[in-house]
């Protein structure tokens, strides 16, 4: 699988992943031939790029939950865009609670956990998928954490348009590839303006402008290294602060490398003081991290799959190295204190390795 962007995208390629409309109308399947109309299409899209299949690279593995999360990511991201414009221009909404009601039917209930798999974002929709994925990762952990129905409601929202003072930040800052600490203050100072216009569009429901603003409070702690421990936030901002931190860690943009799942959430567990940890297991319920299939890499340099995760700790499941066929189990410290999982192995579009056959072998089926 190859990452062309757009200026040398040719006809006849082959598409790694779907494309849909604004309406979530599938346009091109995967495996689908590029023609000139789609390459035209993706220029008007703004994508910085498509993922390609290679000439003989078979089509990799997909869900059904996975297919559907891209088209609802691809449809929910365009509303978000131009929802923000209208309230940023008029204090208004129009479609932002019918979003929220669709974001909470689709994951705000959910009994298992899900692939979070992350989608390229372009300089133009870079905030909007930001927020709609933090939208999605708030629905999932504020169930997770039993809160009620209102509350819930509300930090959906707030997820949504928590990022609304960034539509006025310069994009000579926005778009930095490298941020000076002067340029996070200005970034900052923007998303503070933000918050009155989430005041005065959301008179009846104060709730949303306090959780935004004890979240950006949290940011500005977590950047001058100060702890969140103030007994006055509510879980709305402690759910907000791990949902955009872990969103941002993990997305894929031009703007560098993204952090595989396991190294944010290993981030996320290091910092306690930053992170509320009932908030941060709740993600980890949420979140499919190290599941069976998964191919990783140990830090005595050995390579394995993922066996059997560990309900005590997520980072330390029951490896099979490749090697040698050795079965690893880092959950005993005792054996293997000295042996963690150093990172994830990803294909190209960031997605987990996985290694079906090897599990079948061992006689565990997905």
């Amino acid at each position: 699988m190859l990452f062309i962007r757009q200026e040398n995208l040719k006809v006849g390629m082959r598409l790694a992943k779907p494309i849909y409309n604004k309406k979530g109308v599938l346009l091109y399947e995967r495996d689908s031939k590029l023609t000139s109309q789609g390459i035209e299409s993706v220029k008007n899209f703004g994508l910085i790029g498509l993922y390609i299949l290679e000439p003989a690279e078979p089509v990799p593995p997909m869900t059904e939950d996975d297919i559907e999360f891209e088209r609802f990511q691809m449809v929910s991201s365009f509303i978000i865009q131009d929802e923000l414009k209208v309230i940023k221009e008029s204090h208004k909404q129009s479609q932002l609670q019918t979003l929220t009601a669709s974001v909470i039917k689709g994951y705000g209930r959910l009994d298992r956990k899900i692939n979070f798999v992350q989608n390229l974002r372009s300089k133009e929709d870079k905030l909007a998928k930001h927020s709609l994925n933090v939208a999605i990762l708030t629905a999932m952990i504020t169930h997770r954490l039993n809160v009620k129905l209102s509350e819930q409601n509300d930090t959906v929202v707030a997820a949504i348009v928590h990022d609304i003072g960034k539509l006025d930040v310069p994009p000579e800052i926005l778009e930095k590839k490298e941020r000076s600490a002067e340029d996070e203050r200005v970034i900052l100072s923007f998303q503070r303006k933000g918050e009155s216009d989430i005041e005065a569009t959301f008179l009846s429901t104060p709730s949303i402008k306090r959780m935004v603003s004890q979240f950006n409070k949290m940011l500005e702690n977590a950047k001058a290294n100060v702890p969140n421990d103030n007994p006055k936030i509510v879980t709305g901002a402690k759910v907000l602060l791990v949902a955009n931190d872990y969103d941002k860690m993990t997305a894929m943009d031009d703007s560098g490398e993204p952090r595989s799942e396991v190294s944010a959430l290993r981030f996320l567990l290091e910092h306690p003081e930053v992170y509320d940890r009932d908030v941060v297991n709740a993600l980890i319920q949420s979140v499919n991290f190290l599941a069976p299939g998964s191919c990783v890499e140990l830090t005595n340099g050995e390579k394995g799959l993922v066996l059997a995760e560990n309900p005590g700790n997520v980072l330390e499941p029951m490896i099979l190295c490749f090697s040698d066929n050795k079965i690893i189990d880092l959950g005993q410290k005792l054996i293997y204190g000295d042996i963690k999982i150093r990172d994830m192995m990803k294909t190209l579009d960031n997605r987990c390795v996985m290694d079906h056959d090897s599990l079948k072998k061992m006689g565990v089926n997905l």
